[in-house]
């Protein structure tokens, strides 16, 4: 017998992905070209490559074992991490080159363009967060072109128009995807949301594999943070990112117990609050300069973090219908923001012309408002897109379930002989 669910998939996701995946080879095969390394360059090879594997466990297995915590939604929050990660990247891949193909008609290849454009991608895994368990893999699949496009756009404005440094416009990555992500959210909204969903729930065994993902995260992402800085300042961004993730363990620890009624720790919340200080140290990595300014932001960070986990998720579900799945905004976008602040904070305190620091002050403030303009219209454009019917948004009591997309072998009979 036919899957249940098989028909809504085959006449959609298959075509889908079998017409990009040709449009990607064709462009590959007119476009792509792999930069010659000369035999001296052999050895910035081996330096790039250990971060370039960095970088692949985190996109694949930091945030794919990441959205396992639902219980019955295991194999579609790995699975479809791994498809969004793929597309993401070849398309990023191919906006990144744009430029090179206008004045060479050729877009290089190498590692260094391939780990650009997983960081690209990686602003796409961030906002499918906040949709978890709510969306088909054919809607993923458009939030991955739109949310990757709207993301090299932005670092294509701010490198362009206000000369931002291209590690520091991609590092916004957090703010684009968290802020992207909760208009998803927010329009996206049912009317089952508010009394919970049936199978939104976490076991033991699930969240086990959700924290086994946000190990993976915590321990690579001093690479993440430091794979596009100078080679000077690459022992400085990983150092400052290691001692922003220990502070943010400990004082996530403490606020966890604090905020518990029952005075417990919540798993959910650790994973969530862990990786706060790195992603505000990544935002603010090129002006950090001592190891205390990282320690007291990773502090900073997890707190916020923690506030906004257990108290603005539910507040933000109340008052506006936003349901965020993995709680994008409290792990991305406030420690972003955050590290946006202390970029501005420090750039000011180390100048000594008043009128340096007002014109940073307005340069600094006019890319965060491109940043948050650019998600915003982004992401709305991107939610009232996947409000159509076309394509057939789960309903209520199928969200969080993997039986609707994958086969799921729950009993083999054995044969008799």
């Amino acid at each position: 017998m036919a899957p249940r669910y098989a028909p809504s998939l085959r006449s959609r996701l298959a075509p889908i992905l079998l017409i990009l995946q040709a449009a990607f080879i064709i462009i590959a095969a007119l476009c792509f070209e792999n930069r010659q390394t000369k035999k001296p360059d052999s050895e910035s090879f081996l330096n790039l490559y250990p971060e370039f594997q960095d970088v692949n466990v985190i996109v694949i297995l930091g945030f794919g074992f990441l959205c396992t915590f639902p219980v019955r939604y295991g194999f579609s929050g790995c699975g479809f991490n791994l498809l969004v990660a793929v597309l993401a990247t070849q398309w990023a891949l191919i906006l990144n080159g744009i430029d090179s193909w206008y004045n060479t008609r050729i877009i290089g290849i190498d590692l260094k363009s391939i780990i650009t454009a997983e960081l690209c991608a990686v602003s796409a895994l961030i906002s499918i967060g906040s949709v978890l368990g709510k969306t088909n893999p054919v809607q993923l699949t458009l939030i991955a072109l739109l949310e990757v496009t709207g993301f090299v756009l932005n670092k294509w404005l701010l490198q362009t128009l206000l000369k931002v440094r291209p590690a520091n416009s991609i590092m916004l990555l957090h703010v684009f995807g968290a802020l992207f992500g909760l208009m998803l959210t927010w329009i996206l909204s049912r009317n089952a949301q508010e009394q919970g969903y049936e199978k939104e729930k976490f076991d033991k065994k699930s969240g086990l594999f959700s924290m086994l993902g946000a190990v993976f995260l915590w321990m690579f992402w001093p690479s993440f943070n430091s794979v596009l800085a100078d080679d000077q300042a690459r022992l400085g961004a990983v150092c400052s990112t290691y001692l922003a993730l220990a502070v943010s363990v400990v004082t996530a620890a403490a606020l966890a117990v604090l905020s518990s009624p029952r005075g417990t720790l919540n798993p959910i919340q650790m994973q969530s609050c862990i990786l706060a200080g790195g992603v505000a140290v990544g935002v603010s990595i090129s002006v950090i300069q001592q190891p205390w300014e990282a320690m007291a932001l990773g502090l900073a960070a997890a707190a916020i973090s923690a506030t906004g986990f257990r108290y603005l998720q539910t507040h933000m579900l109340t008052a506006f219908e936003c349901h965020d799945t993995c709680t994008v905004l409290s792990t991305h976008g406030l420690p972003g923001l955050l590290g946006w602040l202390a970029q501005l904070v420090l750039q000011i305190k180390d100048c000594d012309d008043h009128t340096v620091a007002i014109r940073f002050a307005v340069f600094h403030i006019c890319v965060l408002f491109v940043t948050v303009s650019l998600s915003l219209c982004m992401g709305i454009l991107t939610a009232f897109l996947l409000k159509l019917n076309f394509w057939r948004q789960p309903q209520n009591n199928k969200c969080f379930e993997d039986q609707a997309f994958w086969e799921v072998l729950i009993h083999m009979p054995l044969r008799n002989k």
